[in-house]
């Protein structure tokens, strides 16, 4: 536990010693995770349309429940 402990510490020390990533950089990482959210959500919600109606009780949605969501565009939570 106490190896862990120091394990844990170092490198803590080690995030905040370092520079901050450039802003090119940190625009390019946001970017980057936007977009992936924006697929997984499209994924998602093109998958939920496709659920029997058995599957979609057993997570509690109806087929109307299920069809608004299935209908948002990709970019709205």
């Amino acid at each position: 536990m106490a190896q862990h402990l120091t394990t844990a510490q170092s490198n803590m020390s080690y995030l905040a010693g370092r520079r901050a990533m450039p802003v090119l950089a940190q625009w390019a990482v946001s970017f980057a995770v936007m977009l992936t959210k924006w697929s997984l959500r499209q994924r998602s919600r093109r998958q939920l349309k496709q659920l029997s109606d058995a599957h979609l009780k057993d997570i509690g949605l109806t087929r109307e429940d299920a069809h608004h969501e299935a209908t948002l565009p990709f970019w709205r939570p």
